[in-house]
């Protein structure tokens, strides 16, 4: 925080966040990006909690995820402050969580939904289903016709909401340059 004109205010903090559906790079870009601008990137709670808690998960458990992932963000949040970090990024939000939520009951709670609105992020980049799938113990949709399903869920939503959008494709460096030249055009303004 700082004084400007007898006012506090946050460091300007540009809150990034990497979307998509599983195994399309998010978590590689994140760690890209923040080495790139020498900044932070928060990463995904889900994976820590199934990984301690098993992936036969239930309703339940996507808002304890959600809960987690928003407590991840606030401390990482926090720490690029204290640092006067110009970026975060930020792998998945509750737009995630509403999605994959929606797509396996068929319902959301409340309070993610909610958070999906107020949680404020100045750019998202939508990562695409171009890459060779890469299975790991957690990941649950190796087929490419349900992931372009999901892509185009998120496609979607990302197409009615107004926080700035750009589609991640093609090979890491391509996707990485996509993605330095929308968060450089977005430093500027």
């Amino acid at each position: 925080m700082d004084i400007l004109n007898g006012k506090r205010r946050c460091a300007m903090l540009k809150k990034i966040v990497v979307i998509g559906p599983e195994s399309t790079g998010k978590s590689t870009l994140c760690q890209q990006l923040a080495q790139h601008y020498s900044t932070s990137w928060c990463p995904e709670f889900a994976r820590e909690y199934l990984l301690a808690n098993g992936t036969n998960y239930k309703f339940s458990d996507l808002l304890k995820i959600a809960k987690g992932q928003i407590d991840l963000e606030e401390k990482y949040t926090t720490e690029a402050i204290k640092r006067s970090s110009q970026f975060l990024f930020i792998d998945t939000d509750m737009t995630v969580l509403k999605v994959w939520s929606e797509f396996v009951f068929n319902k959301c709670s409340s309070w993610i939904l909610k958070q999906a609105t107020v949680r404020k992020y100045d750019l998202y980049l939508l990562c695409k289903n171009d890459l060779p799938w890469i299975a790991d113990e957690l990941r649950e949709y190796p087929d490419l016709k349900t992931r372009d399903r999901l892509f185009l869920i998120y496609k979607n939503r990302m197409e009615k909401q107004t926080t700035p959008w750009v589609l991640i494709e093609g090979d890491s460096d391509k996707r990485l340059e996509i993605a330095i030249a929308a968060i450089d055009k977005l430093s500027i303004k």
